[in-house]
C-alpha cells in the first residue's frame, strides 16, 4: 500500500509538472513588472508623457518611404525628446512604430527581397540614430486592402520574412514588437514566434455603438469579439501568453453627432447630458440619451482596473493604450492604469 501511495504522488506530481504551462499562465511568468505601454504620437501640441508611470513608450508613426526601401519619421524632433525621457528613467524603453490604419507601402516593400532588405537596414539605422530601444510594426494588415492599401495574398509570407530580416539588422539586444488585429488573423504568429519580442492586441474599435468599442467580456451590446476571446484567439494562433499585451483605448465611439471618435478628455462635457451605463457583463461603462439609446461607448478608471487585473490574472506581458494625450490633463486614465498595475 505504501508503495502504491508513492507511486500515486509520484504520478501526481508528474502531472502537476508537465500541465505547468495550464496553471502557470494564470501567473506572472516572467518574474518581473508587467509592462506599460503607451503610444505616443508625433502630435507637436501635445505635452511629453511621464515617463515615471510608463516601462515602454512607442512613437506613433513612422512610414515605408515612397522608394520602398526605407522610412519617414513623422516629427523627428519630437521622437528625439521622447527618447531624452531615458535620460529621467533608465529603464524606459523607447520605440519606433512604423505603420497605423492608412499606412501603406508594406506590401511592395515587403515582397521584394533586395528591398525588404534595404528597408530592415534603416531600421536599423533609425534605432542607433535616436537611441532607440526597438522597432514596432504596425501593418494593419497583411492580405488587406480593406485601409485603402495595397495587399498580395503573400503578405503573410513576407510579413515573417520581414521581421526575420528586421531582427536579423537590428540585432538581438533590440526590442521587435507588433501589433495585432483582435481577430488574430493576417500573420503567422508561430512562424515569427522566434523573430519578436511580444505582441501588442490591438482589443479595440471591436464595434460602434450600439456596441461596445472595448468589451472585455460578451454581452448584448457585443458586436463579435471580446477581448477575452482575442486573447485566447492569439493563444490559439501560437502567441504564448507571456508575449502578449492587451490593448485599452483612451477614447470612445460615438453616434454619427459625436464624430465617431470621443477622446476621453472630451467626454467630461457629454457627461452633462447624457447618462452614463454600466454593462456588468462586458464590464465597461457607455452612455445614453434620454431615450435610453446607446451614444457612446468608452473606457474609464473602473473598466481600466478590471483589465489590468484580468490580464496580471492570466500571466499576460503587460498592457497598451492608444493613445497618451486621449487622456484628460489630470492623467486620470494613465494613472489608473499605473496604479492597477503597481498594485499602488
Amino acid at each position: 500500500m505504501k508503495n502504491i501511495k508513492t507511486l500515486y504522488i509520484a504520478i501526481l506530481l508528474c502531472f502537476l509538472f508537465s500541465n505547468n504551462f495550464i496553471f502557470g499562465q494564470y501567473s506572472n511568468p516572467l518574474g518581473k513588472t508587467p509592462i506599460i505601454l503607451a503610444y505616443v504620437t508625433s502630435s507637436e501640441n501635445a505635452p511629453l508623457p511621464d515617463p515615471s508611470i510608463v516601462t515602454h513608450i512607442n512613437y506613433a508613426f513612422g512610414s515605408v518611404s515612397e522608394s520602398f526601401d526605407g522610412i519617414i519619421i513623422q516629427n523627428e524632433n519630437r521622437l528625439r525628446e521622447i527618447s531624452d525621457l531615458k535620460k529621467s528613467n533608465s529603464s524606459l524603453k523607447v520605440l519606433l512604430s512604423i505603420g497605423g490604419w492608412t499606412s501603406g507601402r508594406f506590401s511592395e516593400m515587403a515582397t521584394d527581397t533586395k528591398l525588404r532588405e534595404l528597408f530592415a537596414q534603416d531600421c536599423k539605422r533609425v534605432v542607433d540614430q535616436f537611441n532607440l530601444d526597438g522597432i514596432d510594426l504596425d501593418w494593419e494588415y497583411p492580405t488587406s486592402s480593406m485601409s485603402g492599401i495595397s495587399s498580395s495574398p503573400e503578405d503573410t509570407e513576407n510579413f515573417t520574412l520581414l521581421m526575420r530580416d528586421i531582427r536579423s539588422n537590428i540585432g538581438s539586444d533590440k526590442l521587435l514588437t507588433l501589433a495585432s488585429a483582435s481577430n488574430a488573423k493576417y500573420i503567422d504568429f508561430r512562424a515569427i514566434d522566434k523573430y519578436i519580442d511580444f505582441v501588442n492586441i490591438m482589443t479595440y474599435d471591436m464595434g460602434r455603438p450600439p456596441y461596445h468599442n472595448s468589451p472585455l467580456y460578451q454581452s448584448e451590446y457585443v458586436r463579435k469579439l471580446s477581448a477575452h476571446e482575442s486573447v485566447d484567439a492569439h493563444i490559439e494562433a501560437g502567441v504564448p501568453i507571456n508575449k502578449l499585451t492587451l490593448g485599452v483605448p483612451f477614447y470612445g465611439h460615438g453616434i454619427k453627432k459625436f464624430n465617431d471618435f470621443v477622446d476621453y478628455k472630451d467626454l467630461v462635457n457629454l457627461k452633462y447630458e447624457y447618462t452614463e451605463k454600466w454593462d456588468s457583463k462586458a464590464q465597461v461603462p457607455y452612455l445614453v440619451d434620454e431615450a435610453g439609446d446607446f451614444v457612446c461607448s468608452f473606457d474609464n478608471p473602473k473598466s481600466l482596473e478590471i483589465k489590468c487585473k484580468y490580464l496580471l490574472d492570466r500571466g499576460m506581458l503587460g498592457v497598451m493604450y492608444w493613445e497618451y494625450n486621449c487622456d484628460d490633463a489630470d492623467g486620470t486614465l494613465r494613472k489608473a492604469v499605473y496604479k492597477a498595475m503597481t498594485n499602488q
